[in-house]
């Protein structure tokens, strides 16, 4: 019989940490608290194949997992001392999502499942406090309404506000029984008069619509959304946990919070959370309240004048205290907890790994390793690759005058620039629109997460460190301003009103995640420097890796940036780029319309003298690196102008008709360029641009090697070869030209000729072009293309639709298709070495800097990937990490 329930409590448990898979996360973790000793309330995890079932059976609910559900909610009586749906001593149950990874806030919850009129009078009695009852029953009543029941949180609300308004407070704390008593029955009537039916009184009922709606809310949007952005697979599926409630809200002994075992912004070793007084779990990170610091040196550091957990609760903080530094140690690794304080009483309700920005995760990798907790290896595979663009991300200028207009929390660092919206959609409709703007939200919720992933950055006048804005724009590494009590949101006027000042929707703020100031209009920004921990990181990184990392670099700038970064030479230099520069343009269009070869060998002699000197400049900036430079590759249409009004334009800066332009102009059209006149096929029709570009090449590597010192050995790349006749045509001339600027100088040159495979046949026939090419690299751009026999530029147009129907899971533009296109790689990298063992490989498309990829160049044994300046260290990290993983990182 298939197990579908596992249970922990009172020191034991049937899973353990590493069944995440199967009790996904929270469910795990909790068994692993249990097995531990630690005071963890007793409960039953439903394992994740329950949620394959529920969907793969019209959303239905296992019969065998329903009795195993009831045996164990025996052992859970037990434990508590309580009994489920009991109206003398009720048992309350939560309701939990628990996916293998975290999803902070994607799915649903409902806690204080089996109150209903009879158990509510139970609980009041038992608890001696008919307040806290009759809180609890509102608060079960509104989640359950919303989250199971389908209706609106707002109407909920709504409802709330008017009563709250109508017995003169301001705060949930101020009411009494008698009024939450009201607030309830006002619930349960709403819920009848918009449904048809009354709200279910059968605790057992309840429970199983609890279970289901948190398997539904796996497909609810926002957590599609999260899954997408975070490539989740959408068949792994929720853990449902099912757990004895423990009370927050039983007065002023009683409390509830979330932490961090370390800094989570910064790194520090430093216990870092919130809490709140008379509470329950969803006020602390819901922002309804503005939550109080754990600590007392992070309450003065706030300048809050709210006392501490430390102070409140001295005992309940020690023990908390020592169970974080267990937790540490036990999984090795900064700890995302949450707990809460009945009576004086500590329960331990979460453990997962931590989420943190890639400075924390630096700081805490490298001091992990110091502190003899973790390997060098490990410290090394603890980064997200792709999360070091936060890293990237620019500060402002400390000269510049800040015009501040508010202040809040620094929940996420970095600074940004942009317009005021005040909604998600408006957010995306913006990014769509090529427009930066800043999200100001009064707080964010789940619904939230696209128009979060649209914006530049966050700010909201509610909420603390550990609120929902705070922990997703610090796992998506947006700046965000959180808690900016100073600032207000008025919606109905879309108006940002703050230290005097009044902005409108469209008005250009800028925050500072990093201080917590917003700022009227743009400013000034600094571009970020790499040092210390991530420089000490890299060190190990570098040391672990087998692979090369070159850059994708056309200019001066990019060369030195992507050295900056840590590139090891240019693997792609793109030519063509060089003459849309300034006057080369005009140069490059004379040599295009020239009506014989003549023609076209005098504007190329123009050219020469500019082509000489740019390469001249990557050959000294990359000091002795390797330098690949691709031939001229586009069609020469490219070039020219397009509109009528730059054809004429043109006609005149050249002296000629625009009619005359216009039909040469048409002339070169081709109805497919991308499989047309280009590449290899320029050098053969017009021999004289490929000689042009040799020469230049040869004779800056002359005055570079004679300038720095240092050896240069250029790599000279032919650009879409599908026939070795091709190839053998083209470095026929290369090699004549190479030796006429040689003896010229006096001066010996070692140089490579080899070619792109960016085309099937070449990689089918690699074995061929291999007894002339020197070395390949990938142009993994074309070939995807060419395989799949689709346009990179309309691909758009489908390829969301392809993966939201299931049809491709990832766009092989962005990571690299290992079937098809990865098995042509392998192909040709298998025959061009049966042919050359001692041929050099690469990859020079976009995938070069995309981890998942670089972790397929690895497996196939490429010498090095080639990507471009702003991603090379995302590029070290991945060839280490795959290096590792492979065995054959050493350290």
């Amino acid at each position: 019989m298939t197990k579908w329930v596992y249970t922990f409590g009172d020191g034991k448990a049937e899973g353990r940490a590493g069944d995440r898979e199967h009790l996904g996360g929270k469910g795990a973790n909790l068994a692993e608290m249990a097995s531990l000793g630690l005071p963890v309330p007793p409960g039953l995890t439903i394992v994740t194949d329950a949620c394959s079932f529920y969907y793969d059976n019209g959303r239905s609910l296992s019969e065998d997992m329903k009795a195993q559900v009831l045996d164990g909610l025996k052992g859970i009586e037990a434990i508590a001392g309580r009994a489920f749906g009991d109206q003398e001593n009720p048992l309350l149950l939560s309701v939990r999502s628990g996916a293998r990874t975290s999803m902070p806030g994607m799915m649903d919850t409902v806690l204080n499942l089996g109150l209903n009129d009879k158990t509510v009078q139970a609980l009041g009695h038992t608890s001696g406090d008919a307040r806290f009852a009759w809180d609890s029953y509102r608060r079960f009543i509104q989640m359950y309404g919303d989250v199971v029941m389908g209706l609106d949180h707002e109407m909920f609300e709504e409802i709330l506000e008017d009563e709250k308004a109508r017995c003169g407070h301001e705060l949930d704390t101020e009411m009494t029984a008698g009024e939450w008593q009201h607030v309830t029955e006002l619930y349960k009537e709403m819920i009848e008069a918009e449904l048809g039916e009354a709200f279910p009184q059968d605790p057992f009922v309840q429970l199983w619509g609890a279970i289901g709606a948190v398997f539904a809310s796996w497909m609810n949007p926002r957590a599609v959304t999260y899954r997408h952005l975070h490539a989740i697979p959408a068949e792994w599926g929720t853990a449902v946990t099912v757990q004895a409630m423990v009370f927050g809200n039983l007065g002023s002994t009683s409390a509830t919070g979330v932490a961090f075992t370390r800094n989570p912004s910064t790194g520090e070793k430093a216990l870092y959370g919130e809490f709140l007084v008379n509470a329950q779990g969803e006020d602390v990170v819901a922002g309804i309240r503005t939550p109080q610091s754990i600590t007392e040196a992070a309450r003065l550091e706030s300048g809050s004048d709210k006392p501490s957990l430390q102070k409140v609760m001295p005992d309940a903080f020690a023990e908390f205290g020592r169970i974080c530094d267990r937790l540490e140690a036990h999984y090795r690794d900064m700890q995302d907890l949450e707990f809460t304080i009945e009576r004086g009483r500590l329960w331990m309700l979460q453990a997962r790994s931590g989420k943190r920005t890639t400075k924390a995760a630096m700081k805490i990798a490298v001091d992990m390793v110091a502190e003899g907790l973790i390997t060098e290896h490990e410290a090394v595979t603890r980064i997200e690759p792709s999360s070091l663009d936060q890293l990237l991300h620019p500060t402002i200028d400390p000269r510049v005058t800040r015009d501040i207009i508010g202040s809040g929390l620094p929940a996420s660092p970095g600074a940004a620039t942009g317009e005021i919206v005040f909604t998600s959609e408006e957010a995306v409709i913006a990014e769509e629109e090529g427009r930066k703007v800043i999200l100001v939200r009064v707080e964010t919720s789940p619904e939230d997460i696209h128009g979060m992933h649209a914006a530049e950055g966050i700010l909201t006048t509610r909420g603390g460190m550990t609120s929902h804005a705070a922990v997703v724009a610090r796992g998506m590494g947006i700046p965000c301003v959180s808690g900016a009590g100073t600032m207000r949101v008025d919606l109905r006027n879309e108006l940002l009103l703050g230290m005097g000042v009044s902005l409108k929707k469209g008005d250009i703020i800028t925050i500072d995640g990093s201080s917590g100031q917003v700022l009227r209009g743009a400013v000034p920004m600094l571009q970020p420097e790499l040092s210390g921990d991530f420089a000490q990181l890299m060190v190990w990184a570098d040391k672990a890796r087998r692979m090369t990392v070159r850059t994708n670099a056309d200019t001066p700038a990019d060369a030195r940036a992507a050295r900056s970064f840590g590139a090891e030479g240019i693997g792609l230099c793109r030519t063509e780029h060089m003459f849309f520069e300034g006057e080369r343009i005009q140069d490059m269009r004379e040599m295009i319309l020239a009506e014989d070869e003549a023609g076209r060998r005098a504007a190329l002699a123009k050219l020469l003298p500019m082509q000489r000197s740019d390469f001249t400049e990557l050959f000294t900036i990359m000091h002795g690196l390797p330098v690949t430079i691709r031939l001229l590759d586009p069609p020469l249409h490219e070039f020219l102008p397009k509109t009528d009004e730059e054809i004429a334009e043109v006609a005149a800066a050249m002296q000629m008709e625009p009619q005359l332009l216009r039909q040469r102009v048409d002339a070169l059209h081709e109805f497919n360029p991308m499989l047309g006149h280009r590449g290899c096929r320029l050098a053969i029709s017009y021999p004289e641009i490929a000689e042009m570009q040799a020469r230049a090449i040869f004779e800056a590597a002359v005055t570079a090697a004679r300038d720095t010192g240092a050896p240069v050995v250029p790599e000279i790349m032919v650009p879409l070869v599908g026939l070795r006749s091709e190839l053998d045509y083209v470095k026929a001339s290369i090699d004549r030209i190479a030796r006429d600027v040689m003896t010229e100088a006096g001066l010996e040159i070692d140089y490579l000729v080899g070619t792109m495979i960016e085309l099937p046949r070449a990689a089918l026939r690699a074995h061929v072009i291999a007894e002339a090419a020197e070395f390949f690299s990938f142009g993994t751009n074309d070939l995807t293309q060419t395989t799949f026999g689709i346009s990179r530029d309309d691909a758009s147009a489908f390829i969301p639709t392809y993966q939201r129907k299931g049809i491709i899971e990832h766009d092989p533009f962005i990571s690299l298709d290992f079937d098809g296109v990865g098995e042509l790689i392998r192909i040709a990298a298998e025959r061009g070495r049966r042919t050359r063992p001692d041929m050099k490989l690469g990859i020079c498309g976009e995938h070069g800097g995309d981890p998942a990829s670089i972790h397929f160049c690895e497996d196939v044994g490429l010498d090095y990937v080639s990507c471009s300046p702003f991603r090379v260290p995302i590029a070290r990290l991945s060839a280490a990490q795959a290096a590792i993983k492979a065995g054959r990182g050493e350290i």
